[in-house]
């Protein structure tokens, strides 16, 4: 039953106290990663008990849990709702999703998520996709680019990176995450410099794995899915994300006739969700002593009514 975990689960306690874990439930981690969540949740799981985890890592599917009550799906969370069709699933009692990269991501400098290693442009979380990094950096209109480092990474500065990215694209390819680092640090102020470095990396990983249209739609499946009082906990890590959270649990959250980002966190829809969390749970100050990446982050949990 054992696997490796190359991440220490952010708030693990406050997760699986929202939970509110039954023996005998069905459970799903939609993002399984290095499996910190999932082990503790097959802890407080019977034998007649189930937990489903998702993840679209090679990483993750080889290094999943072996255990009669698990069952590794390799896919995107956002066909929560199809995989659960096809395993003759009806409803399950809680779900949980930590949307936040893992340290394994960031310390494989291979794989292209961190500026910290000099690395191919690539960001994606599934390898079997055709879109990287590296076709957003070179392929992109100027506009659209700036638009997602503004929209993903809230960055200020937005037109004058994506115009900078455009001019030095025309003199040479620009393949590595050490050449997007030095064409874009002398843009940013050196007293924010690597924060706002990290948020160029964060546009662009976003765009790359198609992050918040994804989250739109698990939200929406994941509703679908829950028992009624079921559980839905959701960890969040940037102002977006937790926006597009928080609204959807009100019920100001995602109009279905349309897709967009900006619909997700304006639109309007009735709200089956009771937010049982007072709010964003943040981490204390212990346990971002001991697990720095949990700093960031806040935990929302909703019950369904």
């Amino acid at each position: 039953m054992d696997c490796p975990t190359y991440h220490i689960p952010v708030m693990l306690d406050e997760c699986m106290e929202g939970l509110n874990i039954k023996p005998d439930g069905i459970y799903l981690d939609l993002t399984y990663g290095g499996g910190g969540h999932s082990k503790e949740i097959l802890k407080r799981l019977g034998e007649k008990g189930h937990l489903y985890g998702f993840d679209q890592d090679n990483d993750a599917r080889d290094g999943a849990i072996v255990d009669e009550r698990f069952t590794f799906i390799h896919s995107n969370f956002r066909f929560v709702g199809n995989w659960m069709q096809y395993y003759n699933i009806d409803g399950v009692d809680g779900i949980l999703a930590d949307l936040g990269v893992s340290s394994h991501h960031l310390d494989d400098g291979e794989r292209g998520f961190s500026f910290r290693y000099d690395a191919a442009l690539d960001m994606r979380m599934n390898r079997k996709s055709s879109l990287t990094a590296h076709n957003i950096v070179m392929e992109y209109p100027e506009e659209r680019l700036a638009d997602i480092l503004y929209l993903y990474g809230e960055l200020k500065q937005s037109r004058r990176i994506s115009a900078e990215i455009v001019r030095r694209r025309g003199k040479g390819d620009i393949r590595t995450t050490g050449q997007l680092s030095d064409i874009v640090s002398p843009l940013l102020g050196r007293e924010r410099e690597k924060k706002d470095l990290a948020r160029v990396f964060q546009a662009l990983r976003i765009e790359v794995n198609g992050e918040m249209k994804a989250l739109g739609e698990m939200l929406e499946a994941a509703t679908s899915i829950l028992n009624k009082r079921g559980r839905l906990v959701i960890m969040t890590y940037h102002s977006l994300e937790d926006r597009i959270v928080k609204n959807y649990i009100r019920g100001t959250g995602q109009d279905k006739d349309d897709n967009s980002v900006e619909s997700l966190i304006y639109g309007n829809h009735a709200s089956i969700l009771k937010d049982i969390g007072k709010g964003a749970i943040i981490p204390s100050e212990e346990e971002i002593n001991i697990n720095p990446r949990s700093r960031s982050a806040k935990l929302r949990i909703a019950e369904k009514r």
